[in-house]
This record gives C-alpha cells, sequence and structure tokens, in this order.
C-alpha cells in the first residue's frame, strides 16, 4: 500500500506517526507517554524464524511493531497480545493504517490465560520482546505502561516459557530477544517447558564492548543442539549504525 493510499486514523493527544523502516511505506503510532519500539523489536523481526503460512503471535505485543514488521516477510495470520489497553488500542489504529487487518489481529489478553482461549498447539511460531527485569530490580518510580514494559509484574520468565510451551505446537518455534544477564535464568525455564534452544546471537554495541542484548530461538520438544551465531554489531568503528 503507498503512503498516499493508507487510511486517515484518528490520533489521540501527544501521539505521532513514525515511520517504521525506509523504503516499506510501513508506519506506527506511538506516544512519549507509553513504551516506544527499540532496535531490539527490529531485530527480532529480522532474526525470527517464521513460517510463510500458518499462524504466528507476537507475545507482549506493545504498540504492534512486530507483527507489522513481520508482515513483509510472510503470509500467514498474525495475533498480537497485548494486556495493556492504551498500547493495543494503538496497535489496532496502527495495523488498520498501514491496511494489514486481514493479516494482523490485536488481542487485548493476559498471556497467562491466553492459551485457555487459542488452545493448545494453536501456532506455528511465537515472537517475543518481554519485560527484562525483575519487580526487584532496576527503577520502577516510572508511569505505569513504562512500568509494565520494563519490569516483570504481568509476565514472569516462568509465565512466558509456560505460555509458549503450550500455544506452540510440537516443532513450533519461539523467537525472542532479551538482555544477556538473563540467559542462564532463560535457557533454564526454556528447558523446563519442552523448548530446546536452537539458536543463540549476541548484540553488541560495537566491536570490544560487552552483549547488551542476545536473541534466543527455541523449539517446542526440539532435540538438544545449539548454534551460536556470528555476533551482531550495532556501529562500526567510525560510530556509523550499521543494522
Amino acid at each position: 500500500m503507498n503512503v498516499s493510499e493508507q487510511p486517515t486514523i484518528p490520533l489521540a493527544e501527544g501521539e505521532r506517526i513514525d515511520d517504521l523502516l525506509t523504503g516499506t511505506g510501513l508506519r506506527i503510532i506511538q506516544s512519549r507517554e507509553v513504551f516506544s519500539f527499540s532496535l531490539d523489536a527490529v531485530l527480532l523481526s529480522r532474526f525470527a524464524n517464521i513460517p510463510k503460512h500458518g499462524r504466528i503471535a507476537d507475545l507482549c505485543s506493545g504498540n504492534g511493531v512486530i507483527p507489522i514488521l513481520l508482515s513483509s516477510r510472510t503470509k500467514a495470520s498474525i495475533d498480537a497480545i497485548e494486556i495493556q489497553t492504551r498500547l493495543a488500542d494503538m496497535a489496532r489504529r496502527s495495523v488498520a493504517m498501514n491496511g494489514l487487518e486481514e493479516q494482523i489481529t490485536v488481542l487485548e489478553q493476559d498471556l497467562r490465560t491466553y492459551p485457555k482461549i487459542a488452545g493448545n498447539g494453536a501456532y506455528d511460531a511465537i515472537t517475543v520482546n518481554p519485560p527484562y527485569m525483575p519487580v526487584t530490580a532496576g527503577d520502577k518510580n516510572e508511569n505505569e505502561h513504562y512500568a509494565i514494559a520494563r519490569h516483570e509484574i504481568h509476565c514472569t520468565m516462568e509465565d512466558l516459557a509456560q505460555a509458549c510451551c503450550r500455544l506452540l505446537r510440537p516443532g513450533g518455534k519461539l523467537s525472542m530477544v532479551h538482555r544477556p544477564s538473563r540467559l542462564l535464568d532463560i535457557v533454564e525455564s526454556l528447558r523446563r517447558w519442552k523448548l530446546e534452544p536452537k539458536r543463540i546471537q549476541f548484540v553488541h554495541p560495537h566491536a570490544g564492548a560487552e552483549a547488551n542484548m542476545v536473541l534466543i530461538e527455541a523449539m517446542r520438544d526440539g532435540k538438544p543442539d545449539i548454534k551460536l551465531l556470528p555476533p551482531i554489531m550495532v556501529y562500526n568503528d567510525e560510530g556509523v549504525q550499521i543494522v
């Protein structure tokens, strides 16, 4: 859909429309009052091993950035699962603005109870950019939208692994972006719930810097066999962003 063909979508006070990726024509509604997407969402959308057809779920979907980005890579139907009313509303309007209503459905649901609604094995693939920090860590003196996005208030790693175990069909794949400091917790939770890590890729700000993100793929009922992919460097030696 050309930008000139995109429908006019009403914006709430403080909201804006941003371009997602140069040349795609995709746009998204954002606001300073809620957590905006960043590079981790873009990297996850590229890393995720998704089917050309079938069903995909994006958990902790926020304003719908990952489903919208994935829509350029697949014809599969995508369910965006988001617990916060305001973010789910922004996601629906962004989906409509991009003319993607037939492919992407935004569902205001709690991922801890959503498997009872969707049914076991409902999805071929899942993506998730979850809250990174336990509720006991970090600065929680922030607005509710930021706190929920950053801290495991409504979703611990264990909650997430359990939900993905139930939602994925055998052989289905989970793709996640997280913090390297949580890697052992992540792997332990995934394996407890029959999700075998298959690919791991670290993301570094630049060469010589510690990784500040990690991309992880796990397979439902997979056999132990993990690949460590070449690291991603966000900036080159001249400080120019290269991803």
